[in-house]
């Protein structure tokens, strides 16, 4: 670890606690496969409280200690504030000045994720684990690179608040958490796993629809929506005080 003296002690003991957790973030990866060999996965997180973001490559394959991750700092003019240069995250600093809520990003190559991105198709959300918190149907795909990522990140966001990500066609997905680099790795798990079964489940006549009440009893356990709601099986919304008041 390299500092520089720009930044606060917060900052530094923020940044130690990140590397910690993003070398666990790569092993799992890793280790469960949910990276493709080559290794293109990085990770870029806020750091609470200053307009600044940590940067954390994975440099896998040839090293000798491929989860070390290759950490930088960048605020949010672009300014490198560590010994190491941010690489490609430094390409959504527009997000993180744009929503103040993101906290933070990750560029990753998956096996399946990729699939559907080498096809240009847009993910549906038909895993239930990836319904469960958040009332997105599907991960756009990128396409048109005449357009910055980042906007196009933007535009998405613009459209559907909750969406966690986008795939990126001909090459992977780009995922982001509201709530941090634990969460982040998580929702990256769940939605490859979600993209493997869907393909797995092409060779059986492909995923199906949501079977009755699975939208329900998913928000229900998300806590998206209050246990006296009901939810129709288009995911139509019927809060019972709405119910209650027309009734009056």
């Amino acid at each position: 670890m390299s500092v520089q003296s720009s930044l606060s002690p917060e900052a530094i003991a923020f940044v130690t606690k990140t590397e910690q957790e993003a070398r666990r973030a790569f092993r799992l990866l890793r280790e469960t496969r949910t990276v493709s060999a080559s290794g293109t996965l990085f990770f870029a997180v806020r750091i609470p409280g200053e307009d600044k973001i940590v940067t954390l490559n994975y440099l896998g394959l040839w090293e000798d200690d491929p989860d070390q991750p290759q950490t930088a700092v960048i605020d949010f003019d672009g300014n490198s504030l560590w010994s190491n240069k941010p690489g490609g995250a430094a390409r959504y600093l527009k997000l993180f000045k744009t929503h103040a809520d993101v906290q933070a990003i990750s560029h990753v190559h998956t096996p399946h994720l990729g699939a559907y991105s080498q096809a240009h198709q847009a993910l549906p959300l038909l895993y239930v684990p990836n319904r469960r918190f958040r009332f997105t149907a599907e991960l756009p795909v990128y396409i048109n690179r005449r357009q910055a990522e980042v906007d196009f990140i933007l535009d998405s966001i613009e459209q559907d608040h909750e969406v966690p990500g986008i795939v990126e066609a001909n090459g992977g997905a780009t995922i982001w958490s509201w709530k941090g680099l634990r969460d982040l790795v998580n929702t990256i798990v769940l939605l490859e796993e979600g993209a493997q079964f869907q393909i797995l489940g092409a060779a059986l006549g492909g995923s199906k629809p949501f079977g009755p009440g699975v939208l329900e009893q998913q928000w229900k356990m998300g806590k998206l929506v209050p246990q006296d709601a009901h939810v129709d099986d288009d995911g139509t919304i019927h809060y019972a005080d709405a119910a209650a008041e027309a009734a009056e």
